[in-house]
Order: structure tokens, then C-alpha cells, then sequence
């Protein structure tokens, strides 16, 4: 199965699990984005680059790689839930954050560990958002 259709149909369980589920008087609905990839400087404008190894973001105001696919989903799917969800929006800054690698800093030899510092999205970021969100 196509993993975008398998994304879909998990993501869309999901949705109606909270429609019928969650009474919005007593429950809080977050939703934490996804993590995008970031790991081909084809992405960033520069080809022959990858993330390993990566000490600067991306910087500009449009992130060249365009919106994942992924992204796209979950924009669809979180349009048709009736109860109310807040989205933890970190997709957009997770691309820009190549260089969120903590392997880069530590001296080990490149490696692409992402998913350790900004697997949902950079930690700081969304930890505010949440805040921001309830209260």
C-alpha cells in the first residue's frame, strides 16, 4: 500500500474516533503536525549537500522543497473533523531547522538523527505553542 494512502486512512480513523468520541466540554484535541524531511540539499537549493553535518537552518522566506505531501493529508483530514482541534503547527519550521541534528554538535561522524530533536518539530517551538494553546 501506497504509505500516503496508508497515512490517510489511519489519520482519517483517527478523525472520526474524535467526532464520535470526544466531548469537546471536557477534552482538549492537539495535533502535533508531522515532521517533514529534510534530508536532500536538493531540497534547500543545494544539491550536492545532504543534513549530515549541518550546523545552519535553511534561511529565506519560502522553503524551496515545497509543502510535503504529508502536510497535505493532514490539512484534508483535520478540515473534516467537527470537533474542535488545535494544531501544534511546527511542519513549516522543522524544514527550515536542517541543521536540528544533535549528532552535529556532539562530533560524531554526520548522521541524519532528526528524529530525536525535531521529530514532531523543534522541541522549544512547539512546547510554546501548547502553552500558547491552553492557556
Amino acid at each position: 500500500m501506497n504509505r500516503m494512502v496508508a497515512f490517510y486512512k489511519g489519520l482519517t480513523t483517527w478523525a472520526r474516533w474524535v467526532n464520535r468520541n470526544v466531548d469537546p466540554l471536557k477534552t482538549k484535541v492537539f495535533f502535533q503536525g508531522i515532521s517533514p524531511t529534510h534530508y536532500e540539499g536538493k531540497d534547500w537549493n543545494k544539491p550536492t549537500e545532504s543534513c549530515s553535518g549541518q550546523t545552519q537552518p535553511f534561511f529565506g522566506m519560502r522553503y524551496p522543497g515545497g509543502t510535503p505531501m504529508a502536510w497535505v493529508v493532514v490539512k484534508k483530514v483535520l478540515s473534516r473533523i467537527k470537533k474542535p482541534v488545535f494544531l501544534l503547527d511546527v511542519t513549516g519550521l522543522s524544514q527550515y531547522r536542517k541543521d536540528a541534528h544533535p549528532s552535529a554538535y556532539r562530533g560524531m561522524d554526520g548522521g541524519t538523527d532528526c528524529s530525536h530533536w525535531c521529530l514532531p518539530g523543534v522541541p522549544d517551538t512547539w512546547n510554546s505553542l501548547l502553552y500558547a494553546a491552553v492557556f
